[in-house]
């Protein structure tokens, strides 16, 4: 007896049609296959207004033009403001008074010895106060000041009175008149 039976291959049994029909019915839902690669991106125009043609007309009808919504536009300049007390200077009316503003130069500024008066102001606006002085032997002087008559504080005296803090704070009124006042230019120019 040999040691071992001779080795046979096993038995296969041809395969039918409906065996390979079944195979290719289930076969794509095993996902063995490899995706499809994505499409190349399209790239997007910008959205436009999307107009429709006109209806079909009738003989006889005139033709239809289609419409387009109207869409408001902003106005090309900004509305300008009213003038308010800080745009216009005003007479003070004795709030403070010429005497008040020379009072308090002739403190800090003047010698007590010269001859002065208000030749135009004091004139206020929005707390602030402008005044030009005619003094005897020297030139006119411009004083701007600032606060109620009782706290008075002079800000600037002399013939420029347009100070970094007359530019940066006061109203525009007292600004237009300090800084624009005998430069033979229009007011703001």
């Amino acid at each position: 007896m040999p040691p071992y039976p001779a080795h046979r291959p096993p038995y296969h049994r041809p395969v039918t049609g409906r065996i390979v029909v079944a195979l290719l019915a289930v076969l794509p839902a095993t996902g063995c296959a490899a995706p499809p690669p994505d499409p190349p991106p399209v790239p997007l125009a910008p959205p436009t207004p999307a107009v429709s043609a006109p209806p079909a007309t009738s003989p006889g009808m005139p033709p239809v033009t289609p419409t387009l919504p109207v869409i408001p536009t902003r106005p090309s300049t900004p509305p300008q403001p009213t003038p308010t007390a800080a745009t216009v200077a005003t007479a003070c009316a004795g709030r403070p008074s010429a005497n008040s503003v020379i009072g308090l130069l002739r403190s800090d500024v003047l010698p007590g010895d010269v001859s002065v008066r208000a030749v135009e102001g004091p004139l206020c606006a929005d707390g602030w106060h402008y005044t030009v002085l005619a003094v005897s032997g020297h030139e006119e002087l411009q004083a701007v000041s600032r606060g109620e008559p009782g706290a008075l504080r002079l800000v600037t005296a002399g013939t420029d009175v347009c100070s970094i803090e007359v530019k940066a704070v006061a109203p525009s009124a007292i600004r237009t008149l300090a800084c624009d006042a005998g430069t033979g230019l229009p007011p703001g120019a």
